[in-house]
C-alpha cells in the first residue's frame, strides 16, 4: 500500500499554522492566486506560534547582560532560558556549550576559527557551501560523493586511516542533503570518526526542522543549524557541543560581552581576560529576539510531535513522486536511490527545459515558489547532473565556463506548514507545463529567466 493510500484515513496531521499562508500573488496571465511556498529548504515561513511569542515579548525588549533595569533583567533571563530550551531540544550533554550565532554558515565558520593548530578536516564534496568552505585555513581532505550510506562510511574510514593519528582531526557531515533531501548515516559516521581519534560536527540545517536531533544519541561532537530553516524569523543560528576547543581558542569576535576583564598595562597596551562560557564567542549585543524565536520554534515542534510531522512529510513526498511518476521527462536527483529515506526536499530536471525557465513559469503562471540553480552545493549538483547538459541559450540558462556544460536543477521543498493543496497544485502545474509548455514568453534578465513584458 502506498503512503497516499495509507494516509487516506486522514490520520496524517494537519499542517501547522505559518505566516504567509493566505498571501495572494498576481499571475502574468491575469488574476491572483494564493502563494504556494515550496522553497522551505532555503527559508521556511515562521510558525504563527513563534511570531505570536515574539510579538508578545517585543514591548519588553531590553539590553541583555548589560543592565540593572527590570526589562534588561527580563531579557537576560529570556535569552539564557532560550539557551537552555535549545540545548534540551538538541539533547546536549551536561557540559556542552551552546553559542547563539547568525546562521549555520556563521556557526561553522566559528568552529573553523577555533580549530587547534594542525587540525585535519575531512568533508564530503556533497556538502552545502556553508559546511564545505569554512575550512580553507586548515588541511582539508575533500571526499568524493558516495552512492550508498555504506560507501559513505567506508570512504570516511579509509581517509581517516591514512591520516596522521597524533594530531587533531574533524569530520564535517550533513544530516540531510539540501539537494536530494536524503538522510545521511550520521551515527555510523560519528562512530567511524571517533574510532580514528577524530571529532565530528553535524550540519543539521536541513535535518533539525524535519527530524529530532539528539547530540547524545547520534554521538556527534557539535551540531549547527539556522533559525530561518526551523520556522523562526530573523538572522539567528546555533552551534552546540564540546566546550574545550571553544574555551581554549581566541574569541571568534573580540568585543564587549566576550571579555571578562580588560586592563591597561604599564607599557600602554591592553590585557584581556576572556570569558570561558558561551559568551566568549557572543561579543556584542546578542540577538535576543532571534534566540527567543529559535527556542519558541523548538517548543512548537516538540509539542507537535516529530512522529506526526515526519509521517505528514512522507505523505507529501509521495504525493510529488507518485504525481510525477508517469511523466518521463522528469528525473529526480539522488545519491542513494529513490527509496532512500529523506526529508521534504526533492530536486529534479525536466527534459527539454532549462530549470530557470521551468521555475519562472511555475511562479509567474501558477503562483508557486520553488528554487532553481545549484543550491549552494555546486560540486554535488555538478556530480549529479554530469551527464545531463542543458541547451545553451535557453531563457535563464547559466553561462558555462569553457569546456563545461550548462547545468542547473529545480528544487521543491516543504515542511510542517505545507498544505496538501500547495503540493497538489505543484504536481498539476508541472504536468501541465511538460505537456503544453509555458503560456507566456520569457527572457533573460541579470542571468535569470523572467516574464517578458
Amino acid at each position: 500500500m502506498s503512503v497516499l493510500a495509507a494516509a487516506s484515513d486522514r490520520s496524517v496531521c494537519a499542517p501547522l499554522p505559518v505566516l504567509g499562508r493566505d498571501v495572494t500573488v498576481p499571475l502574468v496571465t491575469g488574476g491572483e492566486v494564493t502563494y504556494a511556498a515550496l522553497d522551505y529548504a532555503a527559508s521556511a515561513p515562521a510558525l504563527q506560534r513563534v511570531w505570536d511569542d515574539v510579538a508578545a515579548y517585543a514591548p519588553y525588549y531590553g539590553s541583555v547582560h548589560r543592565g540593572a533595569g527590570y526589562l534588561s533583567q527580563l531579557s537576560t533571563d529570556l535569552f539564557e532560558n532560550a539557551r537552555r530550551t535549545v540545548a534540551e531540544f538538541l539533547d546536549c550533554r551536561a557540559d556542552d556549550q551552546l553559542v547563539f550565532t547568525r546562521s549555520t554558515t556563521d556557526s561553522l565558520n566559528l568552529l573553523a576559527a577555533v580549530l587547534p593548530a594542525g587540525c585535519q578536516v575531512f568533508v564530503f564534496e556533497t556538502e552545502h557551501h556553508a559546511s564545505l568552505l569554512p575550512w580553507q585555513d586548515a588541511e582539508v581532505t575533500y571526499l568524493d560523493a558516495p552512492r550508498t550510506p555504506e560507501q559513505a562510511v567506508a570512504t570516511l574510514e579509509r581517509a581517516l586511516a591514512d591520516r596522521d593519528p597524533h594530531g587533531p582531526a574533524l569530520v564535517c557531515v550533513t544530516g540531510a542533503s539540501n539537494v536530494t533531501g536524503e538522510l545521511w548515516p550520521v551515527r555510523e559516521l560519528a562512530a567511524a570518526a571517533h574510532a580514528h581519534g577524530a571529532r565530528i560536527v553535524l550540519d543539521a540545517a536541513q535535518l533539525a526542522p524535519h527530524h529530532p536531533v539528539s547530540v547524545q544519541d547520534l554521538d556527534v561532537d557539535w551540531v549547527a543549524f539556522s533559525g530561518h530553516k526551523l520556522y523562526a524569523p530573523f538572522g539567528s543560528g546555533v552551534l552546540a557541543g564540546r566546550a574545550d576547543w571553544l574555551r581554549e581558542a581566541r574569541p571568534y569576535l573580540a568585543g564587549g560581552g566576550a571579555s571578562r576583564k580588560v586592563t591597561r598595562r604599564a607599557d600602554g597596551g591592553v590585557d584581556v581576560e576572556w570569558h570561558e562560557s558561551a559568551a566568549r564567542h557572543e561579543a556584542g549585543s546578542p540577538n535576543v529576539i532571534g534566540a527567543y524565536s529559535i527556542a519558541s520554534a523548538c517548543k512548537a515542534l516538540t509539542e507537535a510531535g516529530f512522529d506526526t510531522l515526519v509521517a505528514r512529510e512522507r505523505y507529501l513526498i509521495e504525493k510529488v513522486r507518485e504525481g510525477l511518476a508517469d511523466v518521463p521527462e522528469v528525473r529526480f536527483l539522488s545519491l542513494f536511490g529513490d527509496d532512500a529515506p529523506r526529508v521534504g526536499v526533492l530536486s529534479f530536471v525536466v527534459e527539454g527545459w532549462n530549470s530557470s525557465h521551468f521555475a519562472a513559469a511555475l511562479s509567474a503562471e501558477y503562483g508557486i515558489g520553488v528554487r532553481d540553480g545549484l543550491f549552494c552545493a555546486h560540486p554535488l549538483v555538478r556530480t549529479l547532473l554530469g551527464s545531463d547538459p542543458q541547451t545553451q541559450g535557453e531563457c535563464g540558462a547559466p553561462e558555462a565556463a569553457p569546456g563545461e556544460k550548462s547545468l542547473n536543477a529545480i528544487r521543491v521543498s516543504f515542511g510542517a506548514g505545507t498544505p496538501d493543496e500547495h503540493v497538489d497544485r505543484f504536481v498539476a502545474a508541472a504536468r501541465e507545463l511538460v505537456r503544453d509548455g509555458a503560456k507566456w514568453t520569457y527572457r533573460t534578465e541579470d542571468g535569470r529567466c523572467v516574464p517578458a513584458v
